[in-house]
């Protein structure tokens, strides 16, 4: 196995790159670290470039994987490439893929609409994901599908369904096309409770930002828009807690 011992290796300034969104577009490639999120990624059969391992993770805790693709590293690299507390001491360079194929509409699909915290959108995700969904698009400003904190809140999940990067009106006309109806998340006049919608098996669902809700274009061309009562004192909900909620009551299930 390689071996690096300075953070002064060309190698580890390429890794200390992937941090970036600029530096990821750049190489086409991304970093992701701790065991679950490599193992998800080989039994996923996602494209692994190199995995880097700190020379103080034992030898019968390594995934199998092409010894020729795997480098040690001292300790001291992987403290400058870790971006968590507690590290585990191995890392990956993953293969971006960009999603091209035609999109198939037979489940459910989550829109986020400029939303830019990325544990709401890692955990939002991750949500689809255990929702059962088709697919997710992120939309115009929101954050980076693979920025570290969004791939630390899917825990995965990117591996086990499409994440999309596109603009939110053309997957609109996408699902309208197809006569399948797209529900905003936003308490104006016209919305109603998302309890009075019956289970649908294909149907687009909007997130909006934090801040500020769903874009005005955006909401004007929803099929119905959706709120989620508040029984209690608390002003709002956070919005991947608001998606979980309505996520799970509108999916139709066989069971």
């Amino acid at each position: 196995m390689e071996l690096i011992l300075s953070t002064k290796n060309e190698r580890v300034k390429n890794w200390k790159k992937l941090q970036s969104r600029r530096g990821r577009q750049k190489a086409g490639a991304y970093l992701i670290e701790g065991f679950h999120l490599i193992e998800e990624a080989l039994k996923n059969r996602a494209i692994i470039l190199e995995i880097m391992i700190s020379e103080e993770v034992a030898v019968g805790d390594i995934p199998e994987f092409d010894e020729a693709k795997q480098v040690e590293i001292s300790t001291e690299i992987a403290r400058t490439l870790s971006e968590t507390e507690t590290s585990q001491g191995i890392f990956a360079v993953v293969k971006k893929i960009d999603q091209l194929d035609k999109p198939v509409l037979t489940k459910p699909f989550l829109f986020l609409d400029n939303v830019q915290d990325p544990g709401n959108v890692g955990t939002m995700v991750r949500t689809a994901d255990a929702a059962g969904f088709g697919g997710v698009v992120l939309g115009k400003g929101s954050v980076d599908l693979y920025n570290s904190k969004v791939l630390r809140s899917m825990q995965g999940s990117h591996f086990h369904l499409p994440v999309y990067q596109g603009d939110l009106n053309e997957w609109f006309d996408l699902f309208f096309e197809h006569e399948f109806p797209v529900f905003g998340t936003e308490l104006n006049e016209e919305a109603v409770s998302y309890r009075e919608i019956d289970p649908q098996a294909v149907y687009g669902l909007v997130m909006g930002n934090e801040g500020n809700g769903m874009s005005d274009e955006l909401l004007k061309r929803t099929t119905k828009n959706l709120y989620i009562p508040i029984v209690g004192q608390a002003e709002s909900l956070n919005v991947a807690v608001a998606a979980g909620i309505v996520m799970f009551s509108l999916t139709k299930t066989e069971n």
